[in-house]
């Protein structure tokens, strides 16, 4: 009889909790409250028994940061209060709170991917995909530019003080701050997709270029963080938790479709990183002649 191999149950386990624990967000109620921590964790145990590429630390160190923040954003325990943080209308606003919000958010997305990247940024860029990457990060970015313009124009054009007072410049700022995280993890994200793609690793590619598109929503969360008046706050969001109409069976299908878009991102990335033990090399071609 054929010996069942660890890997393929592992993976199945994982996509499985995935699955769980992204309907849980899209009804507001965890499935189970640990079905994000165990799906990271047997992704993480796949890639040990499947075999990561050289140096054999970087892919379960960034799947171990994903790990620890699936445990830190853990939901609480039925019939538990969490401590929630109310920001006042009428009190000044704290500039450095904006980039804090957005650093929340992805600070671990950034730091896998920003580990994957010092490996395999070597030797991978090809002239073609690295052009199509650059399409992208400017379509990214002109995202993030276009957010915070049009939030300040709709700032300046009120004629009545912002916050009882407090300057029009503050919510700009703290807008411009807020966004920085999340736009470096969509561009960082690119440019490991561009790496990975020169290397041949196409799966892998892919799942970095969805961790770029989950940067979007991620942008639009982090600017909704920042106390902001309503009639300059998703003027031009395209990825706001309202981008999808919400119902009462189903309140959370914006927040839903990103986590699930984004741990099938780190399921491609895993699973097109495993079954080698060192990254391949990119293939150049001599020209003729």
């Amino acid at each position: 009889m054929r010996p069942v191999r660890p890997g393929p149950p592992l993976l199945i386990g994982a996509v499985a909790f995935a699955g769980l624990h992204a309907a849980g967000v899209l009804v507001a109620q965890p499935v189970w409250r640990y079905a994000e921590v165990l799906s990271l964790g047997l992704l993480l145990a796949y890639a040990l028994v499947s075999g990561v590429p050289a140096p054999r630390w970087a892919v379960p160190a960034a799947l171990t940061v994903l790990l620890l923040d699936a445990v830190r954003t853990t939901p609480p325990a039925p019939g538990t209060e969490r401590h929630v943080l109310m920001i006042e209308r009428g009190a000044d606003l704290d500039v450095p709170s904006g980039f804090e919000s957005g650093l929340t958010l992805c600070w671990a997305s950034l730091t896998a991917v920003a580990v994957l990247l010092t490996v395999w940024r070597r030797d991978g860029w090809h002239r073609r995909v690295t052009a199509g990457a650059a399409v992208a990060a400017l379509l990214v970015a002109g995202y993030a530019v276009v957010r915070v313009v049009d939030i300040w124009l709709a700032v300046r054009a009120e004629p009545r003080p912002y916050l009882h007072g407090t300057d029009s410049a503050d919510p700009v700022i703290a807008v411009g701050l807020a966004v920085l995280p999340p736009l470096a993890l969509g561009l960082t994200a690119l440019a490991l997709a561009t790496a990975l793609a020169g290397h041949g690793r196409r799966l892998a590619s892919a799942g970095a270029v969805l961790l770029a598109v989950v940067a979007l929503p991620y942008l639009d969360a982090s600017i909704g963080a920042v106390p902001l008046p309503l009639y300059a706050a998703d003027r031009t969001a395209m990825f706001a938790g309202n981008a999808i109409t919400p119902t009462l069976s189903l309140p959370r299908p914006v927040p839903a479709l990103t986590v699930a878009v984004e741990l099938a991102a780190y399921l491609l990335l895993v699973v097109g990183l495993t079954g080698s033990r060192r990254p391949t090399r990119a293939v150049t071609t001599e020209p003729a002649g």
